[in-house]
């Protein structure tokens, strides 16, 4: 018996090492892979080929082993909004690119990211290079996109939207007091509407007040440029979409808004014409993925720079901890304090698309920006409210799209008692004993005490003082003044400006050009920070993503992951919250 449990574990020990040294022959052969999939050229004529259609976040992270994406076509590359920005203005100086192709439908970029990529283009095209947009269909959003080309063509039969801008948000009041569950709520701010879906059946006056500012402000923002771009009137756009006079590419084309309906193939034909090349050659096209390898291949960032910028990400929902996901306390505050305490740094970009979070996690942050003794410049990109706009209180600037969301100076906080579902629904109950008599809050499965809620409402009541004096200080404003702006009310980019909440316009590379300007530095690098995973750690995070994808049906993650990440933020709220009160897509 001995002598089995001998060769067992020698057999077993033999089996792990094997498969180690399996796990590292893979490692190298995808490293293979890897680095020839690398060899990226850029031929003489070529066309840059920009298409949106996979997730865009603020910062790219590269697969770290191509061979993945073999495995798993369906599962595309986030692409960051840095990068893309990098790649377009690289393209301006570069001989070999003779234009851009946009060839957009559906666009998952933010309405204040698109904005940058807008202007980024906009500046392309002064380089005397062209642009022209081909789609099958075109939303709203990648129509604002386009009209940024010279020339915007789709397909005859394609699909042309053009109907307003609308939010919409579900209510669980009704579906909660079915499951005999109660939401009991402390906030503080006529306008911190976080809470109300769990409370109401319908927008409060004061919600549908701010919401309806928010999204008249970025249809105004995108009409007024589309109407430049297309030498309309905002008017003549705002009647169109108001009688639905617009429904598919003939009446698109009658209103000029779109200057062909073609085919795919008369598109070729006119960008060889473009290009110089022959009647009978294929186009060099090189897609934006594939140019931003190239360019990062052939232009390393240079970290040990004696002169950097350095450039923080702060984007998610703001929690406790040191987590991978979203903005963490002890993440970002390391990467802050790093930066500060760098003297190769000369300045800080703060870059935030966030909706707010914890109001703990969102003191710690702001604590780190107060102590920097150099420029700092927050950059806010789709939305930086609430916790969001807390830890960039303490900016020396405050830059803004006209499209973001910002604002919502205020806190909340609730409790859930299950009792009567537990106890009708499930058949469950709960009894215990304590020292005294609230030894046992917070607990789901009993009402709050009136003692406990009014320990709350002052807690909240605390938190928002302190949020108050924060923005006070920061903005070099009066507590009323900011009180009168607070009550956890959303702002668009434009009203917060004249609020004194933001300072100017523009996207990420106005505030690394500000940064640059305030420190007094010419010649520097920009170092991004937080440190990205390492490469088995990405090699990790890939393979989770890939079963994941294999879990979930074709089709579902992107039906119902905004769904699955609402409730999976909800799971990971503690304490008080400062929080944005909704969400908006832009179609």
């Amino acid at each position: 018996m001995l002598k089995f449990l001998k060769y067992l574990l020698a057999s077993f020990i033999g089996c792990f090492f094997a498969l180690f040294l399996l796990f590292l022959i893979m490692a190298g052969m995808m490293g293979a892979v890897s680095s020839l999939s690398d060899m990226v050229t850029v031929e003489e004529k070529s066309v840059l080929k920009i298409n949106l259609n996979a997730e865009i976040a603020e910062r790219t992270r590269e697969t770290p082993f191509p061979l993945l994406d073999y495995m798993n076509p369906n599962m595309q590359q986030t692409l960051g909004l840095n990068a893309i920005l990098s790649a377009i203005k690289k393209a301006e100086t570069d001989d070999r690119i003779e234009g851009i192709l946009l060839n957009v439908s559906e666009v998952y970029a933010g309405i204040s990211q698109l904005e940058e990529i807008r202007n980024a283009l906009t500046n392309f095209k002064q380089s005397g290079k062209f642009i022209l947009s081909y789609s099958d269909m075109y939303t709203q959003k990648s129509y604002y996109l386009a009209t940024v080309a010279d020339k915007v063509y789709i397909n005859p039969l394609g699909d042309f939207q053009w109907k307003g801008l609308s939010a919409q948000m579900p209510f669980l009041k009704n579906m909660l007091d079915k499951l005999d569950i109660e939401v009991q709520v402390i906030r503080h701010g006529k306008y911190k509407s976080a809470v109300e879906p769990l409370m109401q059946e319908s927008m409060s006056p004061e919600n549908r007040e701010q919401t309806l500012s928010c999204v008249k402000s970025v249809w105004n923002c995108m009409t007024d440029k589309i109407a430049e771009a297309r030498n309309l009137s905002a008017a003549q756009l705002n009647e169109w979409a108001d009688r639905l006079e617009i429904y598919d590419t003939r009446t698109a084309l009658d209103k000029g808004l779109v200057d062909g309906r073609v085919y795919y193939d008369t598109v070729l034909e006119e960008l060889k014409e473009k290009t110089g090349v022959a009647s009978t050659d294929d186009i060099h096209f090189i897609t934006l993925p594939k140019y931003i390898k190239y360019n990062r291949k052939l232009s390393p960032a240079d970290r040990y720079g004696r002169q950097k910028i350095a450039v923080i990400y702060a984007e998610g929902n703001i929690v406790m901890g040191d987590g991978r996901n979203g903005i963490t306390s002890e993440g970002l505050s390391n990467a802050i304090r790093s930066a500060r305490q760098d003297s190769a740094v000369k300045a800080i970009v703060l870059r935030i698309n966030s909706g707010g979070g914890s109001a703990l996690a969102s003191e710690i942050i702001a604590r780190e920006i107060s102590l920097a003794d150099k420029p700092v410049i927050a950059s806010f990109s789709d939305v930086a409210a609430s916790g969001g706009y807390y830890i960039a209180a303490f900016a020396d600037t405050i830059i803004a799209n006209r499209t973001t969301l910002t604002g919502s100076i205020g806190v909340w906080g609730y409790a859930f008692n299950f009792k009567k579902f537990m106890n009708k629904k499930i058949g469950l109950t709960f009894d215990g004993a304590g020292t005294h008599r609230h030894s046992d809050f917070p607990n789901p499965m009993r009402p709050l005490h009136p003692e406990e809620r009014s320990m709350l409402q002052r807690s909240v009541e605390n938190v928002y003082d302190v949020f108050l004096e924060r923005v006070a200080e920061g903005r070099q404003m009066t507590k009323d003044a900011v009180d009168k702006i607070a009550q956890g009310r959303v702002w668009n980019a434009v009203d917060a400006q004249r609020t004194g909440l933001v300072d100017t316009f523009g996207g990420l590379t106005d505030a690394i050009r500000i940064a640059a300007e305030k420190a007094g530095v010419d010649n520097y690098s920009v170092e991004e920070l937080p440190r990205l995973q390492g490469t088995l750690e990405m090699l990790m995070s890939s393979l989770s993503e890939e079963l994941r994808l294999r879990i979930i049906p074709s089709g579902a993650d992107e039906a119902y992951g905004k769904y699955y990440r609402q409730i999976q933020n909800i799971m990971e709220m503690n304490g008080v919250q400062a929080m944005l009160p909704f969400e908006i897509e832009w179609h």
